[in-house]
């Protein structure tokens, strides 16, 4: 998968700084209030339970997890939470969509803009980039065994892909619940992503610096959820 996540961001909060894990923390929160917010019971808001399995696996503890859903769920007082997507274009042409929740809609469009400018990028507007993309559900586990990899396909999995430090499997939106559930302990992270139909070849070295830094500068941002990109690094 192309793109920055908060799978990437988890694996960074499990060796973080208390600074930087503050900072995840953050993100993951206003996921879990926005998710909250069609109801607090996991069991019946599969977005719900999603975020907070997420949250789990950065090691979130339980309170902050707890406050994010009654805040989420008009219980506890907090500023009114707003979800935006920018669709935007980097270095080198490529596509990148941009996934933010902000209580200062100002400020998350002004630190964007800024940052794409800088690094020679602009936004786009509605629709110019979003049908590049398809979503997918995307399930990691850390394992990679043969007999995984046939238990995520009889639950309805699309594609497996083994790398290094375990399976990245991909799914439909709909089969999401029912792969993760078939693999069981195993899962570090089941979630909803966006995937890149096709890739841009960037084949001049200052714009893969230039990229690789616009979206380390975009996923520190605590608005900005997810970024997802084309590139071919």
């Amino acid at each position: 998968m192309s793109g920055h996540s908060k799978w990437s961001s988890i694996k960074r909060a499990k060796g973080a700084t208390d600074a930087k894990k503050g900072a995840i923390f953050t993100k993951l929160s206003k996921n879990i209030s926005l998710a909250a917010k069609n109801g607090k019971d996991p069991s019946m808001n599969s977005a719900l339970r999603t975020a907070i399995d997420a949250a789990k696996a950065a090691n979130m503890p339980k309170d902050n997890i707890e406050r994010a859903i009654l805040r989420g769920a008009g219980e506890l007082p907090g500023q009114l939470i707003e979800e935006l997507t920018y669709e935007c274009y980097g270095p080198g042409g490529v596509a990148i969509m941009i996934r933010c929740s902000t209580d200062n809609t100002n400020r998350t469009a002004t630190f964007i803009k800024t940052t794409l400018s800088k690094a020679g990028g602009n936004l786009g507007g509605p629709g110019t980039v979003n049908y590049l993309f398809q979503k997918k559900g995307i399930v990691r586990i850390e394992k990679s065994a043969d007999e995984l990899q046939l238990i995520a396909m009889d639950a309805g999995a699309d594609d497996i892909v083994e790398e290094d430090d375990g399976l990245t499997i991909y799914t439909s939106p709909e089969t999401l619940d029912a792969v993760k559930d078939a693999m069981g302990d195993d899962v570090e992270l089941a979630e909803i992503h966006l995937v890149p139909l096709t890739k841009v070849n960037v084949s001049k070295e200052e714009d893969k610096g230039r990229i690789e830094k616009l979206l380390s500068d975009l996923e520190e941002n605590e608005d900005i959820d997810e970024t997802y990109h084309n590139a071919e690094l």
